[in-house]
Parts: C-alpha cells; structure tokens; sequence
C-alpha cells in the first residue's frame, strides 16, 4: 500500500469520527429540547393549576363574606323585631330560670336589669296571675292559647292576653314561650261603654220621676211663697220658713236629678284645659272660705272638649273638695295638678284636697248615683261628673295610694296636633 492509500484511509477515520461527533450532538440537543419542551409543559400545567386554586379561594371568601354578612343582618333583624314587639316576650327554661324578657315584657311587668337566670316565680312574685300560668306551661308542656288575666302592677290595673307554648328542639323540650298583649285600653273602653249604657237606662228613668216631683214642688213652693208671716200666729211661722227651705233644697236635688238624667251630646272643639280650670278657680275664690287656696300646676295639653261642661266638672270638684273639708274643720288646699303621658297620648288630671278623705271601702262606690256620705247630699254630684268625662272619652277614678285626702284622678284623650 502506498502512501496515497494512507491518507485515504485517515482521511476516512477522520470524516467517521466527525461524523459520530455530530449525531451525538444532535441525539443530545434533541434529549435536550424534549425535557425542555417536558419542563414547559409542567410549568404550564402548575401555573393552570395554582391559578384555578387561586380563584377558588377567591370565591369561597367570598361566599364566606356573604354568609357572614346574611347572618349579621339575620341577627340584627331579630334583635330589632325582639326589641321592636309591642307584645311582652318571655322565655322561660325547663328549669324555670327566664331566659329572655324584650323590653315590653320588662316595662309591663316593672322588671329590672338584671334577669337572665333567675327564677321566674321570684321576679314576677308580684304577678301572681302571670307565675300560676307559666307554672301550669311548664307542668302541661302544651300550649295554652289566648288567657285572659287581670293583676294589679305598679297601682295600676292590667289586663293581658297570654298565650304559652313549649319550646321545644325535636323530641327535646327546653322550656315554654310566654306571649301577652295589653288588652287594658280595650277592657277599659268595653267598660265605659257599659258605664254610659247602665247611666243612660237609669237618666231614662230618674228623668221621668224628676219630672213628677217637679210638678209637686212647684206647687208646694208656690203656695208657701204665698203665705204672709204676719197674718198667721206667730207659732206656725217657723213651720212656713220650713216649708220653703226645704222645698228649696228639694229643688236643688230635683235639678241635679234632671242635670243627671239629660241626654247631653258634647259639643267638641279645641279646649285649652289650663285656661279652663285657671278660670274656674279665678271665678270660685270669692265664695269659698277664708283662706282657701287653689294651685294649679303642672304640663296641660289642648282636648277635644265641651268648655261649659268640662268648665261645670271642674266646679263640681272644687265644691265637693272645699266641703269635704269645711265638715273636718279644716282649711281648703285643694290642688289640680296636670302630666301629659307623650307615648299614649293621654292628659292626666288630679284635683286633691287636704280633707279628711274617702273610706277605702267606699272607693268603687262614690260615682254611683245616689251614693252619698253626706247627709244632705243627692249622692248625684260625682256622677254628674263622671257621665262628664265619659262624654269626653275619658275615665275617672279615686287615686287610693294618697296617705291623707283625696286625690281624684281623670284622664281625657290629648288633642291631636292640627
């Protein structure tokens, strides 16, 4: 072999070797682009997948303040319609402690603060009426549907409608609900309307007697202003001053029987009440006794009323006051004191005395017609003034918390504001 062959032979290897090298190359730069192109996929996928749990997230706090915000308002609703009932709410646990009063419940039956916990029979010990009810809810565990009671709280009638029910989770009992309205304005309406019923029948029927006696006593007087007292001996003229006396006072009775009995419609107009009674004390001081005082005080507020009859009614009370205490021997200090009542509408007026005051016993009796403690009385004068207040959709009654005197107290309906 030459040298020519040599060569080629090099030069063979050489191009193999080369050749090698270069599909080397591209087998790995191929490797290379397929883990490069892996890597980009996986990062892809990563990034597809972090994005997606990102937005998730998202959502659910989202969801989650929405929940929360459903449920504040939820919360916020329930507390505003506990708060808001006008109705008496409470709730009692199986083991009697009171777990909830709404703040009708507590203004109603005079509760304080202080209440979760304790049991029900000792913060409602002066309801008697209320802790019979709920002790019988307890013992049943059924409801009790509409119960109508009547108690005394606070020197004030009340008259509830209740209704009980189990309070109950399933199978599971965990005490009763206590619901009551305040059926007193309708039990005091129902009652005016049967006071004003009973004294319209018995005006019907002491109207037409007044009337016969009238007729009688007209004569009666008449014929004794007739006889002269001196041309009869004068042995019989005490007997004639008699006779014309006691016809008098007869006759004053007889006008109060008709004043009673008359059929009156109130005439109703703006009445400023104040100026009312300030005129009628102004217009009694010269004929009352000596040393005799009149304060009027307190807030008024404008009525619908009659001025010449609520004008008589405040005479009437007067008179009757400074009398009560001209027989105890004492001197008047009659006092007519006024409070305005803004969440029921409603004008409170008292007129009190210092007198010797009225038996407790004697309380409900004193505006019945012909009930009198007096002597000489017609036993009319309250009740003329009772029918009065009636007329003005209003109630009368004597205040019996008063240590010494009497205190009677009126309530009229506030003028709605024009």
């Amino acid at each position: 072999m030459n040298g020519y062959g040599y060569t080629l032979i090099g030069l063979t290897a050489v191009l193999a070797a080369l050749v090698a090298v270069v599909v080397v190359a591209l087998l790995g730069f191929r490797a290379s682009a397929r883990a490069t192109r892996r890597q980009m996929r996986e990062g892809s996928d990563t990034a597809l997948l972090s994005a997606a749990l990102q937005d998730a997230l998202t959502r659910l706090a989202a969801q989650e303040r929405a929940t929360s915000a459903r449920a504040d308002a939820s919360e916020q609703l329930s507390t505003q319609v506990f708060d808001s009932l006008t109705a008496g709410l409470v709730v009692v646990d199986a083991h009697g402690g009171l777990k909830i009063a709404n703040p009708a419940a507590c203004r109603m039956l005079s509760l304080g603060s202080a209440i979760a916990g304790r049991h029900y029979s000792e913060l409602l010990a002066l309801t008697p009426p209320l802790v019979a009810l709920i002790e019988e809810g307890l013992a049943k565990q059924q409801p009790i549907i509409r119960r109508t009671l009547s108690m005394a709280i606070a020197d004030r009638a009340w008259h509830f409608g209740v209704t009980v029910s189990p309070l109950e989770d399933g199978e599971a009992r965990h005490g009763i609900i206590c619901l009551f309205s305040d059926l007193t304005p309708i039990v005091e309406l129902e009652q005016q309307l049967q006071l004003k019923e009973a004294l319209a029948r018995l005006g019907e029927l002491t109207g037409g007697i007044a009337h016969e006696f009238r007729n009688g006593l007209a004569t009666i007087h008449g014929y004794g202003r007739l006889i002269d007292l001196d041309a009869i001996p004068e042995r019989f003229r005490p007997c004639v001053v008699g006779i014309r006396q006691e016809t008098d006072t007869l006759g004053q009775i007889v006008t109060n029987f008709l004043n009673f009995a008359r059929p009156e419609q109130a005439m109703l107009m703006r009445v400023d009440l104040e100026a009312v009674v300030r005129r009628v004390a102004s217009d009694l001081q010269p004929e009352l006794p000596a040393g005799t005082a009149i304060d009027v005080k307190g807030d008024f507020a404008p009525i619908d009323g009659d001025e010449v009859m609520l004008r008589q009614t405040f005479v009437n009370l007067i008179r009757n006051a400074v009398e009560a205490c001209d027989a105890a021997s004492t001197v008047p200090a009659i006092v007519v004191e006024s409070r305005v009542d803004a969440g029921t509408g409603t004008l409170h007026v008292a007129v009190s005395d210092n007198g010797p005051g009225i038996p407790a016993a004697d309380h409900a009796r004193i505006f019945r017609p012909f009930f009198t403690t007096r002597s000489r009385g017609s036993g009319l004068g309250l009740s003329i003034v009772q029918k009065s207040v009636l007329l003005h959709n209003g109630s009368i009654a004597v205040d019996p918390s008063v240590a010494s005197g009497t205190r009677i107290e009126m309530s009229f309906p506030a003028a709605l504001a024009s």
